[in-house]
């Protein structure tokens, strides 16, 4: 007996054991969840439970120099999403056939995301105020009343179309700057995104009374350009007219600034390119033939049509440069303007053993004075200049005009 005893004691004082080591490991396990993991698991919690569906706020707006020109602007659109799990059973397949028939798109892709479990799914982004109110008549006329979201988005326009359309560049579908000065000034531009949240459960059904928060989303601050669209619309009307009657195959660029304080009044580029359909080139053989091309061909296209050549490419400066030497040496006191005779030009002159021609070399200019040497554009006249000046001179004068520096305009891809 004393021995059945013992043994019910050894079992009873072993099973206390086991118990206190299950509960010692339960309660280290509880202070690892709690303490350690506490935040993640907090955070995860939250990301499952909160829906979250983004509000974009509007872009600021695009003003040319005098301020009464708007070269760019964000109107009110709308975006659609459902939240799957929301809608009955019974009307998926109705609701998919009025989606794809509204806003023409593939059935299949829609079915896919009607049926799909999962807490939110985009249907279309930036449509217009008359498809959204027809959509809202329908759902009411069908008593469907959850599971479908018709959130104010916005959508960017441009009214001049092709205006200045390499330096304003364009948005994206998210509205963020892809190119110009929407993507150099995307930050000040953009805004800061709203949302609207609520809880729910695992199946998507909504959790609690609160119903949902909306957090309103903060509007982009607009910009005021040195570009005068008058300005810019005359320079851009005779640079197409001058590439198409002399055959310029590369095209052609203008810029016209202000002499007083460097202000870019005009940059334009020509071909052009429709700001509200930027992925739509503006080259009529390659466009009837798009969906033929690779698509590493169709972005190299895109990518030269979008192409700002006044800022990106790089130019031999040529006889403009002359001016520079002429100011050069005038300032050095070692020419005149109208000393007649003070130049010869033979239609050549030999710098360094290698002959260097005039451009009317078979019919030389002969005995010239600056002024004359200028209207001529005689390359031996500025090259016997340049010799007079000496490098360290000629070099700082082109420091001195800024030569050596870049021009601080403020797009993005610039070469200078």
């Amino acid at each position: 007996m004393e021995q059945i005893n013992l043994k019910n004691r050894k079992k009873m004082k072993n099973l206390l054991f086991v118990a206190f080591g299950v509960f010692l490991l339960l309660s280290i396990r509880i202070g690892v969840i709690q303490f350690i993991n506490g935040n993640e698991l907090k955070k995860m919690a939250y990301e499952q439970q909160i829906q979250h569906r983004s509000i974009n706020p509007k872009r600021g707006t695009i003003y040319d120099l005098t301020g009464e020109y708007i070269l760019a602007e964000s109107s009110t659109a709308y975006t659609v999403t459902v939240n799957p799990t929301n809608i009955l059973s019974e009307d998926k397949e109705k609701v998919a056939k009025k989606l794809t028939e509204l806003f023409n798109l593939d059935y299949e892709t829609v079915i896919k995301k009607v049926k799909k479990i999962s807490s939110i799914e985009t249907i279309v982004k930036k449509i217009d105020k008359e498809q959204a109110d027809i959509l809202r008549k329908w759902l009411i006329e069908n008593n469907i009343n959850t599971g479908i979201n018709i959130d104010e988005d916005s959508k960017r326009y441009y009214p001049y179309s092709n205006l200045a359309s390499q330096v304003i560049g364009f948005c994206g579908g998210d509205n963020q700057g892809i190119d110009g000065v929407e993507a150099k000034y995307d930050n000040i531009l953009a805004g800061t995104k709203g949302a609207i949240t609520k809880a729910t459960n695992a199946l998507g059904a909504e959790l609690g009374t609160e119903g949902e928060n909306y957090i309103a989303p903060i509007d982009g601050k607009s910009l005021v350009l040195s570009i005068d669209m008058t300005i810019q619309s005359i320079a851009e009307k005779y640079l197409e007219e001058a590439c198409i009657d002399n055959s310029c195959t590369d095209g052609g660029n203008i810029v016209i600034m202000n002499p007083k304080n460097g202000n870019i009044l005009a940059m334009a580029t020509y071909p052009s390119y429709n700001l509200n359909e930027p992925y739509t080139i503006n080259n009529e053989e390659m466009r009837n033939n798009w969906e033929n091309i690779e698509q590493k061909e169709k972005t190299k296209a895109l990518q030269a049509m979008w192409r700002n050549k006044a800022i990106s490419d790089t130019y031999e400066p040529g006889s403009v440069f002359k001016l520079i030497t002429a100011s050069a040496s005038l300032e050095e006191g070692i020419t005149d303007t109208d000393k007649a005779g003070e130049f010869c030009c033979t239609g050549s002159i030999t710098v360094a053993g290698a002959r260097i021609k005039c451009w009317r070399y078979y019919r030389p200019h002969g005995s010239e004075s600056l002024r004359e040497g200028l209207m001529n554009s005689c390359n031996p006249v500025f090259i016997g200049l340049g010799q007079k000046l000496g490098v360290e001179t000629y070099f700082k004068y082109l420091n001195k005009f800024g030569l050596l520096s870049k021009t601080g305009v403020s797009l993005p891809r610039r070469s200078k």
